[in-house]
């Protein structure tokens, strides 16, 4: 029985040693598999940073930010130059820009005085400007589909409508006038301007362009068509 025993003990203790000697193997391994992980995952001394990392994590220091109310001294990050406007339209030298007159049609003659005489008119209806008059040494007129128009040398314009006459022939005007319209030529007509017994005050010629005068306060138009036409 004491044999047995013995025996009994013995198994049990050489069993004890062989757990005890298991159980101090696996923490031995479970180092062993760590020391492999931080090999494998560790990244490389000297790696370049991956492309995908936003440019601002590669900066070593971060951008100072101005003082509060410091001006910036900084160039412009745009490439476009700011904008100045559009310069206001100057007058000609020696002349200034006038008002506007209404004509008799509803439309309005902006004037504008080019200096020496010369006077510049521009007939504007729904901010479309419809004809130009301009003086240079003598009145200027115009036949506008029935309106007639006269610039004279002075800035005073004066409008009216009616009382046309178409040449050639002779016609009575206003203020006792007589014109005597002849056709000189592919729209060119020439209109005599008459007085008392027959006295020649002046001629009118429209060359492809109409032809305006002022004969003592009466305004005569003569057109490249023929048409000659007077008002007070």
């Amino acid at each position: 029985m004491s044999l047995v025993t013995t025996r009994r003990r013995n198994t049990v203790r050489t069993l004890a040693g062989t757990v005890l000697a298991a159980a101090l193997l696996i923490p031995t391994a479970t180092a062993c598999d760590s020391d492999d992980k931080d090999k494998s995952t560790a990244p490389t001394a000297g790696a370049k940073p991956a492309d995908n990392v936003p440019p601002a994590d590669r900066t070593s220091a971060p951008a100072t930010a101005p003082a509060p109310g410091a001006p910036g001294t900084g160039a412009p990050t745009g490439t476009t130059k700011p904008k100045t406007g559009t310069p206001p339209a100057t007058a000609p030298k020696g002349g200034s820009t006038g008002g506007g007159k209404t004509l008799v049609d509803g439309s309005t003659a902006q004037i504008e005085n080019l200096g020496a005489q010369r006077y510049r008119a521009r007939i504007v209806n729904g901010g479309q400007v419809l004809a130009t008059l301009e003086t240079n040494d003598k009145d200027a007129g115009l036949d506008a589909n029935g309106m007639f128009v006269v610039l004279s040398m002075d800035g005073t314009i004066h409008s009216w409508m009616g009382g046309e006459h178409t040449g050639p022939g002779t016609f009575q005007l206003p203020g006792g006038w007589t014109a005597e319209v002849t056709k000189v030529g592919e729209l060119r007509f020439r209109a005599r301007i008459l007085g008392d017994g027959g006295a020649d005050y002046g001629t009118l010629e429209a060359n492809r362009h109409d032809a305006g005068a002022v004969a003592n306060g009466i305004y005569i138009v003569l057109s490249a068509g023929g048409e000659i036409s007077a008002h007070e």
